[in-house]
């Protein structure tokens, strides 16, 4: 029960930060609102690390290095997905990511409950019908699509990587997978220079998006320690639930039938999965 909640807890925190950062990143550069919330997330986690942490193992260094280059390239796409299209579009399609995790965890051997199978099936048709947009379109909707399918193979691939690197120390391989995506995008802010001037209030804001984000992969790598990588994957792929539901209240967005419909759906997946 403790992975499920652990696991929710990534959902909603991911689900905030990514209607936060989808808000940002159509306000300025991308690649600035990456910088900075990344730098915030980074010393939060180093932080954290340095405190309870312990010792750091080769493990947790080499899936934490794999885990950050791969979540660098996950989360520029997802954002420069979000700048040119639609929440309600870009969110169910990266949200595939929980394929991935899937997959590897049946090969390592997970067999879940028959009804803990069907909850998977059921949760995952809801999370696309929440998040689904009628009528989405326009002219940067091919693009938009095609980056929210890049950022779902390599935020999946993260996340294995994060589950591998929690079986030795969760807070060191989240820490140093963190430090490596800024890095990363750091290095391509001093190619690319975008300008990082914002007032504080925006820093601040961005700055709370690094730490959800970062703290929604350290709930997912110890959900995913706690129970199987697969139900993990599931559940913290409900994060596009919370954003329609943010954009329908802060932004008043219409949340459509079939939106309705895939929150119920959500809904009932989690109680099989429970019920398993």
């Amino acid at each position: 029960m403790m992975a499920m909640v652990l696991a929710l807890g990534a959902a909603m925190a991911w689900g905030f930060a990514d209607f936060k950062g989808g808000i940002a990143s159509r306000q300025r550069a991308v690649l600035a609102v990456l910088v900075v919330s990344q730098a915030a997330g980074a010393v939060f986690m180093l932080a954290l690390a340095a405190g309870f942490a312990g010792n750091i193992s080769t493990t947790a260094v080499v899936a934490g290095i794999a885990g950050g280059v791969l979540g660098a390239g996950s989360i520029a796409a997802f954002y420069a997905a979000l700048a040119g299209g639609s929440m309600g579009v870009v969110a169910p399609i990266t949200a595939t990511n929980a394929v991935l995790p899937v997959i590897v965890g049946f090969a390592a051997g997970e067999r879940p409950h028959p009804l803990q199978l069907a909850g998977l099936g059921v949760t995952a048709i809801g999370v696309v019908l929440a998040a689904r947009e009628p009528g989405g379109g326009g002219h940067n909707h091919r693009r938009s699509v095609m980056l929210a399918l890049v950022a779902a193979v390599l935020l999946g691939a993260t996340l294995v990587m994060y589950h591998r690197g929690a079986e030795s120390s969760m807070l060191w391989t989240i820490t140093v997978g963190r430090l490596t995506s800024f890095a990363v995008l750091l290095g391509a802010a001093a190619v690319l220079r975008p300008s990082l001037r914002m007032g504080a209030r925006a820093a601040g804001g961005l700055a709370m998006v690094g730490i959800l984000d970062v703290g929604a992969n350290a709930l997912f790598a110890a959900s995913a320690t706690m129970g199987y990588l697969s139900v993990a994957g599931v559940l913290a792929s409900l994060y596009p639930v919370v954003t329609v539901a943010l954009a329908r209240t802060r932004l008043h967005e219409h949340v459509s039938a079939p939106q309705q419909a895939g929150v119920a759906l959500s809904l009932s997946g989690l109680a099989l999965i429970g019920a398993g």
